[in-house]
């Protein structure tokens, strides 16, 4: 589906303890700065003394000046509710950058949804450890980056691919990029880096998961996208899905199935985040879709 841009729609993204009147404090905040809400999402953890979280988009008129008060009169209001909130304009792309080793089919579906303006972002630059995709990539026009990954160069490594991104990127996206990013790379993006791996976690950990799920019978092919915290591959997850396979599927039917997931549930995570429809809590995520 091409989208196109609103150049008067904004969208909030406010948590905070729940209280009596929050909603009708945000509402009317909204609307003594003329803002005409146009959707308005709300969840909370427990009515009582759980946290609660809202989403809103809307537009405005005189769109510069009245973006710059909001902001002004959100981090007044916020500090007497102590809310934690993002305001974001629709009209400012965000920067993603890729990383990617030699699997291509994430990288692709991200590059199509782009190209196709599904997604509406700028992409800056393809990372990968691997010189493979590179005239893939540059078909598109998009910089393409090869920094070689060992044991040895991985600190060197992180370094330059932080310096080539410095200033240049809003987020991070490993379409199946298949190194682990060390605690001081992943700090420096907190809950802006989204990560993509098969659902058979915990079972069939380390090498040949497809093999050894063919070997075990499995019934069900799925994926999760998530952000990426220091604990591997168990950060805040942002979308999953499944495909149901059977016992008539060979090993490589399997692996075609996995393929196929993996790049719809990162495409829907990556949209979402760009949309502004994310929230962490904890471990956890709210996804206003």
């Amino acid at each position: 589906m091409h989208k196109k841009m609103n150049k008067n729609r904004a969208n909030l993204l406010l948590s905070c303890q729940e209280k009596p009147g929050i909603i009708s404090t945000v509402s009317n905040f909204l609307l003594e700065h003329k803002a005409n809400i146009v959707q308005f999402d709300q969840h909370t953890t427990d009515p009582q003394s759980g946290t609660i979280f809202i989403r809103v988009a809307f537009d405005l008129e005189d769109f510069a000046s009245s973006f710059m008060k909001l902001e002004q009169g959100l981090a007044l209001i916020s500090q007497g509710h102590a809310m934690n909130w993002r305001l974001s304009n629709e009209n400012k792309k965000k920067r993603m950058a890729i990383f990617v080793s030699r699997a291509d089919h994430c990288l692709m579906e991200l590059l199509w949804r782009w190209k196709s303006e599904e997604i509406l972002v700028d992409i800056p630059m393809v990372i990968s450890n691997h010189p493979l995709l590179r005239e893939a990539v540059e078909a598109y026009d998009i910089p393409f980056y090869h920094i070689p990954v060992s044991a040895e160069t991985k600190e060197e490594a992180e370094r330059r691919a932080l310096e080539i991104m410095k200033n240049k990127v809003d987020f991070i996206v490993l379409a199946r990029y298949m190194q682990i990013l060390s605690p001081d790379f992943i700090s420096r993006y907190p809950n802006r880096i989204i990560n993509i791996h098969h659902s058979f976690l915990p079972a069939f950990i380390g090498a040949n998961p497809y093999e050894r799920a063919f070997e075990r019978g499995v019934k069900l092919i799925g994926a999760t996208a998530h952000y990426v915290t220091n604990d591997l591959d168990e950060g805040p997850i942002i979308q999953q899905d499944v495909l149901r396979v059977n016992h008539r599927y060979t090993t490589e039917e399997l692996k075609v199935a996995g393929r196929h997931v993996e790049r719809i549930v990162l495409a829907e995570a990556v949209s979402w985040h760009i949309e502004d429809k994310v929230l962490t809590h904890g471990n956890k995520t709210i996804v206003f879709t």
